[in-house]
């Protein structure tokens, strides 16, 4: 759950400091490239470096598993950086 919500919390941050004007294609093509990234990353290390729990395990399905997580930590990011876009507007609005 640690790895989700620091997940989470990057691609808000992300999402916030994005530059440009509520453009939604540019912050999806560059939030799916961190987003996988990100999701490599913290697959692999919630995989090998802190097993047991620490984070969302489908490893049950073997290397699929892995890349359906890695599709799991993309999404939550790309959720997080619409999340934070939306923030960001609601910020400079004022």
């Amino acid at each position: 759950m640690l790895f989700e919500l620091l997940n989470l919390v990057l691609g808000v941050l992300f999402g916030f400091f994005h530059r440009g004007k509520e453009d939604y294609g540019a912050l999806l093509r560059n939030g799916v490239i961190a987003g996988f990234v990100l999701g490599l990353v913290f697959v692999l290390a919630a995989r090998f470096l802190v097993p047991g729990g620490m984070s969302i395990d489908v490893g049950f399905l073997g290397v699929a598993g892995i890349f359906i997580e890695i599709l799991l930590f993309l999404i939550i990011f790309i959720v997080g950086a619409f999340i934070g876009d939306r923030i960001e507007g609601l910020v400079t609005r004022k």
